[in-house]
């Protein structure tokens, strides 16, 4: 499933250049993740880099985007070909 960021969000940008994907941009007030871009950091790390640097732990599991492994490696394949 795609990763998503809370309102809790302070825009410090220590996410953005952790995505391997460049699903996070900069929001009118906080940083937001692209659900059709974000792979969980599937096919390049074997963790999520942008929960793991999150100084307020804003970096969540979308519910609204449930993915599995095999769906997120696809995904990672296809924006990486």
């Amino acid at each position: 499933m795609a990763y998503k960021i809370t309102d809790e969000c302070i825009s410090c940008g220590a996410c953005e250049p952790e995505c391997p994907n460049q699903a996070i941009k900069e929001g009118d007030k906080i940083y937001v993740i692209d659900p059709a871009r974000c792979t969980e950091c599937v096919g390049a790390h074997d963790t999520s880099k942008c929960k793991e640097v999150c100084p307020v732990d804003s970096c969540v599991p979308d519910e609204k985007h449930k993915e599995t492994k095999e769906q997120l490696m696809a995904k990672y394949k296809k924006l990486h070909h």
